[in-house]
C-alpha cells in the first residue's frame, strides 16, 4: 500500500467516521474553536451562503484572537463565490489564497484543480473527506442535505495531513512558517489504528493504483461509493476481474447527479461491469457525494478522489486509507444503509433476484451456486414482514434496463425542456452558457470578421504555448542526457 500510494504507513491513530453534514460541521467548528496555534482550512468550494458565512465568521474570530488562520480555496470551485465574501477574512488577518488562477502562460492549467476538503488544527486533529462548505451539505427546509462521508483523524495521521497542506500552500506562495511545520514522525500516538494519508497530485495516480491493488487482493467483497464514477479502463478491468473471481463487487452512484452529463457518462460504462458480475446501484436521494471504498471488512478509503481520470490523474486530492476492523465494518453498515434508498441496475432481459429494501435492511443477490443472503442493520422484524410492509402484498421488485436509461436522456436536457427543476450547478452552467452563446451570436452577426480573427488568435496562442513547452522539454531532456554522460 505504501508503494502504491506514496504514503507512509502511520500507526497510533484514532479515526472516526462522519456521514451527516450538520454533525460533521459541528465537529469542525468545535475543533476550530479549541485551536491554540493555527487552523489550516482547504476546500474546493466555499459558498457565500449560511454555512459559508458561519465558517467565515468563526475563522475570522480565531484570527483576531491571535491564532494563525490560512484558507486555501480552488479558483474554479469558487468562481461563483463573489469577491465580497473574502473581504472579511482579510480584514480579520486571515491569509487567503486562490489555487491555480487562469494564466496566459499556462492556459491548460485550468484542468488541474485543488479538489481537496481538509481542515487541520494544531497538527493534532484533521478532518478530510467529501464535504464542501455550503448549504447543500447542511440541508435546509426545502431540501435534505447531500449524503457525504468524511473522517476525523487524531495522531500522526493528523500531522501528516497538516504537512500535506503545507506542501500545497507552498505551491501558491510563501511557505508556512517554520515554527508551525507539522512533524508526523514526532507526533504522539493516541490510538492503535494504522493509516496512510494519500496525497493525490497531477500525474501521480496514487488512488488509481491503490484501487487496482485492493481489487487484486480482495477475497470476499469490495464496495465502492462514488459521486462521479467514470472509471478509466484499467480500473474497470480490475473491478471486473475481481467480480469474475467471485468477489462481491458493488458500486453505488447517485441516480440524480448534480452534474447530469457526468451521470450520463457514468451510465455509458455500466454494461462492461454488469456483464462481468459487478453490481451497480443508484441512490435515489437528492445527491450522494461520497468517495469511499471498503474491502473484506478490514480496509477502507475515505476522501475527495472520484474514480474518473480528471480526479485520479489531474487534480490535487486528499484521501486516507485505514486498516481497521471497527471502521471498515461501520463503513459496510453505512453502505448497506445507503442501499436501502437505492435501486439496482440490471441488463435487459435480467431480473433482480433481490434488492435493497426497507430502512436499515439490504438483501443482496448472492454469488452463483449459493443461497440469497439477507444483511440487516436493524434486527427487529423478519425480512418477509419488512418486505411485505414495504412493497405491499404480492408486490415485486424490478430493476431498470439499460435501454430505459439511454432513452431517458440527460436530466439537464429535461431541465431545458421544462420538465425538471434546476439545481444550483445546473442553473449556473446553463445560465452562463446561455449568456455566452447569445453574446457570441450577436458578435458573429455584427462583426463576423472579428470572430474569425479572435478564433485565429486563440488557436495561434495555444499553438505557441504548446510549441514553447515542447522546446523547453526537449532542452531539459538534452540537459539530463548531458548530465548523465558526464
Amino acid at each position: 500500500m505504501a508503494r502504491a500510494t506514496g504514503a507512509t504507513h502511520l500507526d497510533g491513530n484514532t479515526v472516526h467516521l462522519q456521514f451527516d453534514g450538520p454533525s460533521t460541521f459541528d465537529a469542525w467548528k468545535e475543533a476550530i474553536h479549541e485551536a491554540r496555534r493555527y487552523v489550516h482550512f482547504e476546500n474546493y468550494i466555499l459558498r457565500n451562503d449560511g454555512v459559508g458565512r458561519e465558517f467565515r465568521d468563526l475563522l475570522s474570530r480565531k484570527a483576531r484572537e491571535g491564532v494563525e488562520v490560512r484558507v486555501l480555496h480552488d479558483w474554479v470551485g469558487c468562481w461563483a463565490t463573489p469577491r465580497r465574501y473574502w473581504r472579511p477574512y482579510r480584514e480579520a488577518g486571515v491569509e487567503v489564497r486562490a489555487f491555480n488562477r487562469p494564466s496566459l502562460r499556462d492556459p491548460l492549467g485550468v484542468l488541474q484543480r485543488d479538489h481537496r476538503k481538509l481542515v487541520c488544527v494544531d497538527g493534532e486533529v484533521a478532518f478530510l473527506g467529501g464535504f464542501c462548505v455550503g448549504d447543500e451539505w447542511a440541508g435546509a427546509r426545502e431540501h435534505a442535505p447531500w449524503r457525504d462521508t468524511g473522517v476525523e483523524i487524531r495522531g500522526p495521521g493528523a500531522a501528516a495531513a497538516a504537512r500535506a497542506f503545507e506542501r500545497i500552500w507552498e505551491e501558491v506562495g510563501d511557505p508556512v512558517p517554520e515554527h508551525l511545520r507539522a512533524c508526523p514522525e514526532r507526533a504522539e500516538a493516541v490510538g492503535e489504528t494504522p493509516a496512510w494519508i494519500i496525497e493525490g497530485e497531477p500525474r501521480r495516480s496514487r488512488v488509481y493504483r491503490a484501487t487496482q491493488l485492493v481489487a487484486s487482493w480482495a477475497r470476499e467483497r469490495l464496495w465502492i461509493t462514488d459521486a462521479y464514477f467514470v472509471a478509466p479502463r484499467p480500473v474497470q478491468e480490475a473491478l471486473a476481474a475481481a467480480a469474475r473471481d467471485g468477489v462481491d463487487v458493488r458500486i453505488l452512484v447517485p441516480a440524480h447527479n448534480n452534474w447530469p452529463w457526468v451521470g450520463s457518462l457514468s451510465r455509458g460504462g455500466y454494461r462492461v461491469l454488469l456483464e462481468a458480475g459487478v453490481r451497480i446501484f443508484e441512490w435515489q436521494g437528492p445527491m450522494i457525494h461520497a468517495k469511499t471504498a471498503v474491502a473484506d471488512s478490514i480496509w477502507c478509503r475515505v476522501g475527495s478522489s472520484n474514480l474518473n481520470a480528471a480526479s485520479l490523474l489531474g487534480n490535487w486530492e486528499m484521501d486516507v486509507g485505514v486498516l481497521d476492523l471497527g471502521l471498515a465494518r461501520a463503513m459496510e453498515g453505512l453502505f448497506l444503509a445507503d442501499l436501502a434508498s437505492s435501486v439496482e441496475i440490471v441488463l435487459p432481459g435480467r431480473r433482480l433476484a433481490a434488492a435493497a429494501v426497507g430502512p436499515g435492511l439490504a438483501m443482496a443477490e448472492s454469488l452463483p451456486g449459493s443461497e440469497p443472503r439477507v444483511e440487516s442493520l436493524d434486527p427487529e422484524g423478519s425480512f418477509q414482514e419488512r418486505l411485505e410492509a414495504w412493497m405491499g402484498e404480492g408486490g415485486t421488485v424490478h430493476g431498470f434496463r439499460m435501454a430505459d436509461l439511454v432513452r431517458a436522456g440527460s436530466s439537464l436536457g429535461e431541465a431545458i425542456a421544462g420538465r425538471r427543476i434546476l439545481g444550483r450547478e445546473d442553473r449556473t452552467v446553463l445560465g452562463t452558457l446561455s449568456v455566452f452563446f447569445l453574446i457570441l451570436a450577436g458578435i458573429a452577426i455584427l462583426v463576423p470578421r472579428w470572430v474569425g480573427w479572435f478564433a485565429a488568435g486563440v488557436l495561434a496562442w495555444l499553438g505557441l504555448v504548446g510549441g514553447v513547452r515542447t522546446l523547453n522539454q526537449r532542452w531539459l531532456a538534452a540537459r539530463r542526457r548531458r548530465s548523465g554522460d558526464s
